[in-house]
């Protein structure tokens, strides 16, 4: 998933819907501005509450998971899901995977589908000329289509899902990984990137909080309240390198790992540059 935390970072893109055209056939009544209006507006409207039902219903999907499962349960099933998308299970079903059309005969429905594959077949050649239909939303909506498996969505939309999720994360990290190396290059410390990072954390929804090590929180609060000067803890006045510890904490991270397994199970997917 993640490598260096370095210029990896690609431009975000899209929108969740698009509007159907209406023909002047349609425009039965009214001036023909106004009717044009009204029927954009209506077909506006679909657009979006069929896309924000189907988001409605994996929130609530969701939450009944997050409050049945344990933590360790809650981090085995992110396993199994993730790799639907990413892993051994997804290579082995590609073609499949490409192929899949939802069991509807709605347009939108049938054109997303087959937009999220044009969008995923392009980024594993590693070109992001696509747009990533998904965009828009937020995270947690992003989270919540990635760990949905009931069919709502097909697997290369969960797969674009998770894209978006990823490159919104590798943003994040190359931001506060430059705040990070400024405040040891002006205090030694960092225990403002230890904050930036945990508050990061507590951010996530409980199915990403479940694949991090058990003590992660509890590790960065140590690290904060110890408010540690990293350069002038050795007699020498040399400091610790504050990349590796950088790297330390986002080697932790779900999306490292799975970034990691996608790499050596998929040759064609795109490289991190270093």
């Amino acid at each position: 998933m993640i490598g260096p935390i370095n210029a990896y970072s690609t431009t975000q893109s899209g929108g969740a819907t698009a509007f159907k055209a209406t023909s002047k056939a349609e425009r039965t009544s009214g001036s023909p501005e106004d009717q044009g209006v009204t029927n954009t507006q209506t077909s506006s409207t679909q657009a979006i509450s069929t896309l924000g039902r189907q988001l409605a219903d994996s929130a609530g999907r969701a939450e009944a998971r997050d409050r049945t499962l344990s933590r360790s349960e809650l981090a085995d099933k992110a396993t199994s899901l993730l790799d639907q998308i990413l892993g051994d299970v997804y290579q082995a079903n590609k073609a499949k995977n490409n192929s899949e059309v939802p069991k509807t005969d709605d347009p939108e429905l049938l054109a997303r589908a087959k937009q999220a594959t044009e969008f995923v077949t392009s980024s594993d050649r590693g070109s992001r000329s696509v747009k990533n239909l998904f965009g828009n939303l937020s995270s947690e909506q992003l989270t919540n289509i990635i760990y949905d498996d009931n069919g709502s969505y097909t697997v290369n939309e969960r797969r674009a899902a998770y894209y978006e999720s990823d490159d919104r994360e590798q943003a994040w990290r190359v931001k506060v990984a430059a705040q990070a190396v400024d405040e040891y290059n002006r205090t030694g410390k960092m225990t403002n990137f230890f904050r930036s990072v945990l508050d990061h954390f507590k951010g996530l929804p409980a199915i990403e909080q479940a694949q991090y090590p058990k003590n992660y929180a509890s590790d960065l609060k140590s690290k904060i309240s110890l408010d540690f000067n990293y350069r002038t803890h050795q007699a020498e006045g040399k400091g610790e390198d504050p990349m590796s510890l950088i790297k330390m904490l986002f080697d932790q991270s779900p999306k490292q790992l799975s970034r990691l397994s996608q790499e050596k199970t998929n040759p064609d997917s795109p490289t991190i540059k270093e």
